[in-house]
């Protein structure tokens, strides 16, 4: 009997996916929920497994664009499994003396006329091997068209400012080994207390959590904070939801679960939906200053960039400081300058003194 394999529900939203890539192929004989299949949608990509045990048939092509419940191949239950022959050991063969040749002389080479020139390349062509192209999968095509609709639709304004880490890099040096033991393994990491600044700010600063549905302005009494995550298939933006309720330690879980299911591929697409409010860290790339694009339809995105000694005057005297230069991007149809300029003062001020952060000041 042939069991279908069909496309299973791909989340909020999505209704077609193009087939990635087959892990198995046509005539292999697959387990009972073996992953078999990869297939690439908007957002993700989603892992298809066998319905049951037996012979893999009827593979539709890579690259197909498919609907939810389309059919993708055929699983044949009544082929029976492959047995494995025993290997037969195989005798060792003396290899027979080779004699080798006496070389020839090599011929003299033909004299040349000079003055000879070396030949000038032309001009590369098209078809000379030396370029590549390779289709623009679905979420590089999604990432592109988000990009652009949010430069076409929002006011995109982008403020800055710069952060002394000393504090920071002082708390997290001192609590780091004690942190770790306790929270078992969890990494006291510099972006919780930017997660944790961002959700202070934003409590002062709703606009920056609201976003523009028709003619109202949504405002939020949580925050849905996304982390954005670059991986070899391009930027995604997985969400920590209800982020105004994680401690610390949550915070870094989370972020790490996070980053590592983004470069594999795992992540499910609820966890990528429902944002409020975007980070992300260029830094960690070598970034020393940049300006973010909004994560549409969010109103607010900030910008970390990498940590760089630099002079600064502190009481009258030019000191070295660990200093990070910040960027907050905001849509100027509902942000104003001067809620935008405050709300990053604010994360400046939350980070510089990280007591304030325990003690919700």
């Amino acid at each position: 009997m042939a069991v279908e394999i069909r496309v299973p529900a791909l989340g909020e939203s999505l209704t077609t996916a193009i087939v990635a890539r087959w892990l198995k192929q046509s005539g292999d004989y697959v387990q009972h929920d073996e992953t078999i299949l990869e297939l690439e949608t908007d957002k993700v990509s989603v892992e298809v497994t066998a319905p049951s045990a037996g012979r893999l048939e009827n593979c539709i092509a890579v690259g197909t664009e498919v609907e939810i419940g389309g059919l993708l191949g055929e699983v044949d239950e009544t082929a029976e499994a492959p047995t494995v022959a025993p290997v037969a050991p195989v005798e060792a063969v003396k290899p027979e003396p080779v004699s080798t040749p006496t070389p020839e002389p090599a011929p003299k080479p033909e004299p040349v006329a000079a003055p000879a020139k070396a030949p000038v390349p032309s001009t590369p062509r098209a078809d000379d091997g030396r370029e590549r192209r390779v289709p623009m999968s679905r979420l590089r095509q999604t990432i592109a068209r988000n990009l652009k609709a949010a430069q076409n639709t929002a006011a995109i304004l982008t403020t800055f400012n710069e952060i002394d880490m000393s504090a920071a890099k002082a708390l997290r040096a001192e609590y780091r080994e004690e942190f770790e033991k306790k929270h078992d393994g969890a990494r006291l990491g510099f972006m919780s207390f930017f997660a944790r600044a961002v959700v202070g700010a934003l409590k002062d600063y709703p606009a920056l959590n609201a976003q523009i549905e028709g003619d109202e302005i949504v405002y939020r009494d949580f925050v849905n904070l996304g982390i954005a995550v670059g991986t070899e298939r391009g930027l995604v933006v997985p969400v920590l939801h209800e982020a105004d309720q994680m401690s610390f330690a949550e915070l870094e879980r989370r972020i790490a679960d996070y980053g590592k299911r983004a470069r594999v591929g795992s992540l499910k697409l609820d966890e990528l939906s429902s944002g409020t409010f975007s980070i992300t860290n260029g830094g960690i790339f070598g970034s020393l200053l940049s300006t973010p694009i909004l994560n549409t339809p969010q109103s607010g995105i900030l910008g970390m960039h990498a940590i760089q000694d630099r002079p600064v005057v502190r009481d009258g005297q030019i000191v070295v400081r660990p200093m990070m230069y910040v960027a907050l991007s905001y849509d100027h149809r509902i942000v104003d300058g001067r809620e935008a300029v405050s709300f990053l003062v604010r994360v400046k001020q939350l980070v510089e003194d990280p007591r304030r952060l325990l003690l919700d000041l």
